[in-house]
């Protein structure tokens, strides 16, 4: 987060500070919006025999998202973000640059954070932090007819998995009243996530994908 960033948020802090709203122990705050994840690919190499230095990237999925959370105590909040599974591209880099899209992988993360909210329960604007799990779930990958063509070439058609994984994911956000109980809602995450793709060839590839999650939505206190 840059400095800019930095001094509005402490700004907005202190301008909202002495305005009433409801997040109190025992409520119930829902939500609705968008949320877009983009992964931070570091590729390891393909292993033998594609050519060395084969790497991937992928694209970033945005979808309709959003959550829901319990007040445990006036500050202390459990929230767990919902959205349906997002699909991504997967691109060759590297040594295989050329080659374009390789393939695709839809995921499912599912995470449970435990959140502090600053301020006092009738404050407007509250920042939070959190500190999560997530369990990413992989499913319905599909190599394309250009990984086949790099690591099968006249045989059957590669097939792509990817290893479901749990990884600890931090957050950083702020809610801030629109009318009482409305509210908007922006949270950005970062979760710390290795995995290993296989392909039906036997070869393997180590993945660090971090992927960044930007919310944004509307809620309401219960």
């Amino acid at each position: 987060m840059n400095k800019l960033t930095l001094t509005t948020l402490a700004l907005a802090a202190g301008f909202f500070a002495n305005t009433a709203f409801a997040q109190y122990e025992g409520q119930f705050l829902i939500r609705g919006g968008v949320t877009r994840i983009t992964p931070k690919v570091e590729s390891g190499d393909l292993t033998a025999p594609a050519p060395t230095g084969s790497k991937v990237d992928n694209g970033p999925s945005t979808r309709p998202g959003g959550g829901i959370s319990l007040m445990m105590t006036d500050n202390i909040s459990v929230d767990i973000p919902l959205a349906p599974p997002f699909k991504f591209p997967v691109y060759g880099t590297g040594a295989i640059q050329g080659v374009g899209k390789i393939g695709s992988v839809q995921s499912l993360p599912a995470t449970q954070f435990v959140q502090y909210r600053f301020f006092d329960a009738e404050t407007a604007f509250r920042p939070y932090v959190g500190l999560g799990v997530t369990y990413a779930y992989f499913f319905k990958e599909k190599g394309s007819a250009a990984l086949t063509g790099l690591t099968n070439p006249g045989g059957p058609a590669t097939r792509l998995s990817v290893k479901s994984k749990f990884a600890p994911t931090v957050q950083l956000g702020f809610s801030y009243m629109l009318a009482d109980p409305y509210f908007i809602d922006v949270s950005y995450a970062k979760t710390f996530l290795k995995t290993r793709a296989t392909l039906s060839t036997g070869q393997t590839q180590e993945l660090v994908l971090n992927p960044r999650t930007l919310q944004i939505g509307v809620g309401m206190a219960l």
